[in-house]
């Protein structure tokens, strides 16, 4: 099993002491989001994750592809969708992920790790996924149908996923918060999905939040390697994997196991958590699963997700 996130962190943010600093922040000569990403890293890997992320500490998921995207106007609180959706000048999160790798090696490579251990060890890059992207966004006149946006911003986002491999990522995670509503055309829905993934040679995970009990026999024909859901939230959804366990073997699909309830404040039990990991065990198997949190771990606090996160590790490791 390989210990991971969904994506978001707290934000932790370096308060600016200097003079210096505020006047480098001011004229956008510092990062402010740096030590962020650190913070978030640092995080992560003191609590035992495998395979990591740069925290999503920028921002709002779609604010965060729709602000660069030719094609998005922002009007109050809201995207308008006001021209052809066309790829921008350069990669949504590429800079972040490479800050993340350097972070995470400067943090290991003092540590005595087995050979495993280093193969485990990574960071995602995460993309917000073009359903959720046009969903969350109005249209214009460009457009007559948000399916047909869908797969112009699929296109965009092709070419991200892309850069992120490039630049090191150890697997690429599609964020598709919408596609479990029933607002999504299931069919546009692949057809996107397939156009990022089909050139990725690492393994590309989807993302998908809530009951996905009306979803999940389409996501099986999805081109990713992964999917992952909510199951500590959402606990019925283990029943959803118990009826496709066998459609899902078949696929050589893997689960992402929510296995940590991230809309509660407290902190989850080791035991409370290894029962969910037992259950995805029995279902499909060790080598079956990445074993994360719910989504919307960045609303908590600091001290409770880390100890969260540290608790879901300590769950994993005591089935090794």
């Amino acid at each position: 099993m390989i210990s991971t996130v969904v994506g978001s962190y707290p934000v932790h943010m370096e308060k600016e002491e200097s003079l210096k600093d505020k006047f480098l922040s001011s004229i956008g000569a510092k990062d402010p989001y740096k030590s962020a990403i650190k913070y978030v890293v640092e995080s992560q890997l003191k609590a035992g994750i495998d395979v990591i992320s740069d925290g999503q500490v920028r921002g709002e998921m779609v604010e965060l592809f729709t602000s660069s995207t030719p094609g998005f106007k922002k009007e109050g609180n809201t995207f308008i969708i006001d021209s052809k959706i066309s790829s921008g000048q350069k990669s949504f999160g590429s800079n972040d992920l490479k800050l993340a790798i350097k972070f995470m090696g400067d943090f290991l490579k003092n540590k005595s790790l087995s050979k495993e251990e280093k193969t485990k060890n990574g960071v995602k890059g995460i993309i917000t996924g073009p359903c959720t992207i046009v969903q969350s966004s109005k249209l214009g006149s460009i457009y007559k149908y948000k399916n047909m946006a869908i797969i112009d911003m699929a296109y965009v986002l092709k070419d991200d996923a892309a850069s992120l491999e490039k630049n090191g990522a150890k697997l690429i995670q599609i964020d598709e918060p919408f596609i479990s509503t029933g607002l999504i055309d299931m069919k546009t829905a692949k057809k996107a999905i397939n156009i990022i993934s089909d050139e990725i040679s690492i393994p590309v995970s989807l993302h998908s939040c809530g009951d996905v009990s009306k979803v999940f026999k389409d996501l099986l024909y999805f081109n990713v390697d992964i999917i992952d859901c909510e199951f500590a939230g959402h606990s019925k959804n283990l029943d959803i994997l118990e009826k496709y366990s066998v459609e899902l073997k078949e696929s050589n699909k893997k689960i992402g196991l929510g296995v940590i309830d991230t809309k509660k404040s407290t902190v989850d039990s080791v035991e409370d958590i290894a029962k969910i990991i037992e259950k995805g065990i029995n279902i499909l198997g060790k080598e079956n699963l990445y074993i994360d949190p719910d989504c919307g771990m960045k609303l908590l606090p600091d001290n409770v997700a880390f100890s969260k996160l540290n608790n879901m590790v300590k769950a994993m490791n005591s089935f090794e």
